[in-house]
């Protein structure tokens, strides 16, 4: 079976194609093209592309003329469903890849799909990896995502050079493991969220200069990268998304619902990141999905009949 081993990635010999340019995706895409990469976009609504059409990006007209023209092909999409159409369906990226070539899903999704997208492109002679990401939008556009890459060892190696334009890459395992990961880290960061939603909250009721407070306590044990991201953005209600709300409630519900795939079935019990779905869902319930994630001290004031 050929692989991408024998042939170095270079700006001028790896041809890039991208689907999916949200906030995340846009941001990721743009940093390749600014490494001198050529890359074909595939955009369901095709006015959406034009920023990227303007830094030199072509514009494709499915998934799998993405595919067919690509080495390496990126997906940043929705849910697993949005991965499972672009990347299964008969006009999808595994229908156009071409033997050796590498689908690299970065979306937030299940590692069961990560594990049976892996088994279909091999039997292609294809590769595919699971590499979702952590660091928002600043992250994307200054290049420092935290990427979690899973599946080939060798395949992630080979994929490096691509992954350091947009971040640090961490092997995490066999397919799937990236997006396990990726749950794990949305469990931690609901969790901050929370906390510093509340701290925030009873900072001000406790009549104190939130802004003070915040710059008072990064300082010790409370500070972390959700307070260097957020906290601002709290105090001054901006809402602005870096990632969806309503992608928590999916992030952290696959964390809370997923069985593990061994004999006992064994359920990993986890009642904060519960309580942090259902603090998700209620902005969601609220209206307010397409708020920021940070949008979560919403709900803790309401609560609080503010």
């Amino acid at each position: 079976m050929e692989t991408p081993y024998p042939k170095p990635i270079s700006p001028s010999k790896t041809r890039i194609g991208w689907i999916g340019i949200g906030v995340m995706g846009s941001a990721m895409a743009s940093r390749l093209l600014a490494a001198g990469y050529s890359i074909a976009i595939y955009a369901r609504t095709p006015s959406k592309a034009l920023s990227l059409q303007s830094k030199g990006a072509t514009l494709a007209a499915s998934p799998h003329d993405v595919a067919k023209s690509s080495d390496v092909v990126f997906s940043m999409v929705g849910n697993p469903q949005d991965v499972r159409s672009i990347a299964l369906d008969n006009n999808g990226i595994l229908s156009g890849l071409n033997p050796g070539a590498v689908f690299v899903d970065t979306t937030s999704s299940h590692p069961a799909l990560a594990r049976e997208i892996f088994k279909a492109a091999r039997e292609k002679d294809c590769w595919a990896v699971d590499a979702p990401v952590s660091g928002a939008d600043i992250g994307a556009r200054d290049g420092k995502l935290a990427i979690f890459a899973a599946g080939d060892r060798g395949v992630v190696q080979w994929l490096t050079p691509l992954f350091e334009v947009m971040g640090k890459p961490t092997y995490m395992g066999e397919a799937g493991c990236g997006q396990s990961c990726k749950i794990a880290n949305q469990i931690v960061v609901g969790a901050n969220l929370l906390g510093l939603s509340e701290g925030l909250v009873f900072a001000n009721k406790a009549g104190l200069d939130v802004r003070k407070w915040k710059d008072a306590v990064k300082g010790g044990s409370a500070r972390s990268m959700v307070m260097e991201l957020y906290g601002d953005r709290m105090i001054e209600k901006d809402f602005r998304p870096g990632g969806f709300a309503e992608y928590m409630v999916k992030d952290m519900g696959m964390g809370v619902d997923v069985v593990e795939e061994s004999e006992d079935k064994r359920v990993v019990v986890l009642p904060g990141a519960a309580l942090g779905k259902q603090l998700f869902s209620a902005m969601v319930a609220n209206g307010d999905g397409k708020f920021g994630t940070q949008g979560l001290i919403s709900v803790i004031e309401r609560i609080n009949g503010k």
